[in-house]
């Protein structure tokens, strides 16, 4: 049998500058968190202290472990398996080069059979390695100056517009000895499909020989003594078919359950009866399609599983650290469940980043979250010459094929915007005939998908139209990256059109006040400390902030804690206004992808959970409008109406009681027998009466049906002459009750200003004269006096 053994301790850090000095290094690990652990580098998430380490991505650096023992006692071979390299590396044993490596999404085998003595990886910088691709094959225009296109590698480690420039090198992934003997399971591709009640598996397995005339089998299971077959194995490779009767479907979360069967693949020595390698996977049923005819109002961008179509309530995923090796398996799964708790049920593996653990993957198919995964190719232009050529092909069959198991994963996307770029950026005209990544996203990756993966679909990029006949960013068809409205514009212009598929679209705010004064400290908390425009990284970041937030509010001066908290409200405000109505159109619009559900660093950023894992006000806001059941107030050609959006799977009779109300907190005209009923995964919708249409800036209409409140104000809280807002505060063990005596808007509670570690369940609640909400909160000691709780209290305020 093979035996697998890690190479995790011993190993030590050196920079090859002659001075021979050596560090402990751990591994997977990176240059940056090793020398962080020997405080030789600052913290680089803190302060400005990002540009203190520039330097470390500028340098070599060298891993070393000493090899005893990789003899083949018991085994015909030794092999040493990285599963990943950053990013571009020779690699030495005893003084021999046993190959050079230059992408960071590959792993990486080398026979080592009878070899020991000092085993190194040398790095080269990325930037050096980028640098000198460029070089060679000419600039490409970017969205960035850095040169992330000219080398596999995360693009982000070179900086974005909410991360820091933070070049990395090391071995990010686990490392190990594999000894086997006679032949080993090299790969499998597990091809899952479902025909009526019937689940359908085969597998397709290459195996690498040793003895290249032993005969042997394979056998496969599923489901633990659940269905079996074998097959013999020709030359270098088998399949194996097994039909699973009855077989219980994977859905994505709220449609049903997510049922995981184990698939387990053994490797046989047919003449010694032994076995010699295993293969173990969770593989689940499921269907998905992507619908994409076109109809009278354009092109579609439909998913559909297992023949449900849905309405994609998504989340743009980033890598969640800037250095990735330093992300748990138990981290994975509490970002994603906040995903989840969230209401979303799919998140986009962004093309800026990594194809992801399987960690990652293994958290999405458990809690029934749909994966979007984007090839590494974001916002630039990529060369299609060697040496990237051949790597940007293997790394796609590689990954693709380690992906396959996993039912989360529903969609294959070639690029993040470089399509759009080419058309919209100036790029066609700089290019001139050049090379820029075509090749690979209407060429490469749809081949290497349709031949490895032929039952999940492909798209070219993000956004997309499906054709060159048509701009890339038309909104009536494919996908739809909606920016000009942060760039350029009041975020009631989401409303201007209707998109088929929203797959970007966010509004920037701070993160938490617990994260900015870890991050900062106390003296630089203020809206432009050095220290915080150096946690912004947008072009103009601040300035569409100030500019967004005066549209709707008066833009307080000199109170940065006020400032703060109308920025998250307007963030929350932002995203709600375009979900709310996107949602409103379906099934003409399918889907909306907020961008971003998570940041990798302490940033002022388009990010619903900050840097630290906080969750900002426009996480409880996702709550809200990724609910299944969502009432919403549209202006449709100047008439209100009354939106009742359904996407649970059963009808909802919704008795809708409307009032008219005063910001005094008077009802001035009320209906309570409002009946809409929508259907299962519908809307419905109906005109609100003439008489309960508020009027002018000191009106605004409720609409409330079981438990589901929306809220109409016709003008901008600047001009709303709201009542100064009063409310009655109780504190109890982890809760705090807020009773309002007038109308309360937008109410949070900033529990990590009592304590770092503290969370409210709960925020952004509009309270009218008498209501009470409950607030749970979590991660405090003891019971904080009423006087503290309310200096954490926060709301819309009369010219605030």
């Amino acid at each position: 049998m093979l035996e697998a053994t890690p190479l995790t301790d011993g190993w030590i850090l050196r920079h090859p500058d002659g001075s021979g000095r050596a560090l402990s290094a751990s591994v997977p690990g990176c240059v940056h968190t090793d020398l962080l652990a020997a405080g030789l580098i600052p913290d680089p998430f803190l302060g400005r202290n990002e540009t203190e380490v520039a330097w470390v991505g500028r340098r070599e650096w060298t891993y070393e472990i000493g090899l005893s023992g990789s003899g083949t006692v018991g085994h015909d071979q030794t092999d040493l398996v990285f599963d990943g390299l950053d990013t571009a590396a020779e690699i030495r044993l005893d003084g021999r080069l046993l190959g050079s490596v230059r992408n960071m999404h590959r792993s990486y085998r080398f026979d080592i059979t009878g070899m020991s003595g000092r085993l190194s990886v040398r790095f080269a910088s990325a930037y050096a390695e980028a640098e000198a691709v460029r070089e060679r094959l000419g600039d490409r225009p970017g969205a960035y100056p850095e040169p992330f296109q000219f080398i596999r590698k995360m693009a982000c480690s070179f900086g974005w517009d909410w991360g820091p420039t933070l070049v990395t090198a090391g071995i990010w992934r686990p490392v190990r000895l594999e000894r086997w003997s006679t032949a080993r399971i090299a790969r499998v591709r597990p091809v899952v499909t479902v025909d009526g009640t019937t689940g359908r598996v085969e597998l397709l397995v290459d195996v690498e020989r040793a003895a290249v005339e032993a005969g042997l089998r394979l056998e496969a299971r599923v489901g633990g003594d659940g269905v079996r077959a074998v097959a013999e194995v020709e030359g270098a490779s088998g399949v194996v078919r097994l039909d699973v009767p009855d077989v219980e479907l994977w859905w994505p979360r709220g449609y049903g359950e997510q049922p995981l069967y184990e698939v387990e693949l053994t490797l046989y020595d047919e003449c010694r009866g032994e076995s010699l390698d295993v293969w173990r996977r969770r593989i689940g049923f499921r269907t998905v399609e992507l619908d994409r005819r076109t109809d009278e109002h354009g092109t579609g961008f439909t998913f559909v599983v297992n023949g449900e179509r849905l309405f994609a309530r998504g989340v743009n995923w980033i890598p969640d650290d800037v250095f990735p090796s330093r992300i748990t398996r138990e981290r994975y799964r509490e970002r994603l469940r906040q995903a989840a708790d969230a209401g979303v049920d799919l998140v986009r593996v962004w093309g800026g980043g990594i194809y992801e653990s399987e960690d990652f993957y293994d958290a999405c198919d458990e809690l029934g979250l749909l994966v979007w995964q984007d090839f590494p190719f974001a916002c630039a232009a990529y060369p299609e010459e060697q040496p990237l050529r051949g790597e940007v092909e293997a790394e796609a069959r590689e990954n693709v094929v380690r992906l396959m198991p996993h039912p989360s994963l529903v969609l294959w996307n070639g690029n993040n915007e470089n399509l759009w770029g080419f058309r919209d950026w100036e790029w066609e005209e700089r290019l001139a005939g050049e090379s820029w990544g075509e090749g690979y996203y209407l060429g490469v990756l749809p081949r290497v998908v349709a031949e490895l993966d032929p039952t999940r679909p492909y798209t070219a990029g993000s956004p997309w139209s499906g054709s060159w006949e048509r701009h890339p960013n038309d909104p009536a068809h494919g996908t739809h990256h909606s920016w000009e409205v942060w760039n350029r514009e009041d975020y009631a212009e989401y409303r201007a059109n209707v998109p088929r598929f929203v797959a970007e679209f966010g509004w920037q705010a701070p993160p938490a006040y617990a994260t900015l004064r870890r991050a900062l400290g106390e003296g630089e908390l203020s809206a432009d400390s050095p220290g915080m425009l150096h946690h912004q990284k947008a072009d103009d970041g601040n300035g569409k902030l100030q500019r967004g937030l005066a549209r709707h509010f008066a833009v307080p001066e000199g109170d940065f804690d006020r400032w703060h908290y109308l920025m998250q409200v307007n963030q929350a405000r932002a995203v709600a206004t375009g979900i709310e109505y996107w949602r409103s159109l379906w099934p003409v619009c399918a889907g909306t992808v907020v961008w971003q559900l998570n940041d990798c660093w302490p940033v002022t950023s388009w990010a619903a959970i900050d840097g630290d894992g906080r969750e900002k006000p426009l996480w409880h806001e996702l709550r809200r409008v990724y609910a299944d059941r969502l009432l919403t107030l549209q202006v449709r050609g100047g008439v209100l109406a009354l939106a009742v959006v359904n996407q649970a799977r059963d009808a909802w009779a919704a008795e809708v009681r409307l009032r008219r109300m005063s910001v005094e907190g008077d009802v001035i005209a009320s209906a309570s027998d409002v009946r809409v009923t929508a259907g299962a995964r519908t809307v419905a919708e109906v005109r609100v009466p003439r008489e309960l249409e508020p009027v002018g800036a000191k009106e605004f209409l409720v609409a409330d049906a079981d438990g589901v409140r929306a809220l109409h104000f016709p003008a901008p809280d600047r001009d709303v002459p709201y009542v100064r807002p009063e409310f009655d505060v109780e504190v109890g063990p982890g809760t705090v009750i807020v009773t309002a005596r007038t109308v309360v808007r937008d109410l949070l509670l900033q529990a990590d200003r009592l304590a770092s570690a503290a969370r409210a369940d709960t925020g952004l609640v509009t309270l009218l004269p008498g209501e009470r909400v409950t607030i749970g909160v979590r991660g405090w000691e003891g019971v904080p006096d009423v006087a503290a709780v309310r200096e954490a209290l926060y709301c819309v305020e009369p010219g605030r």
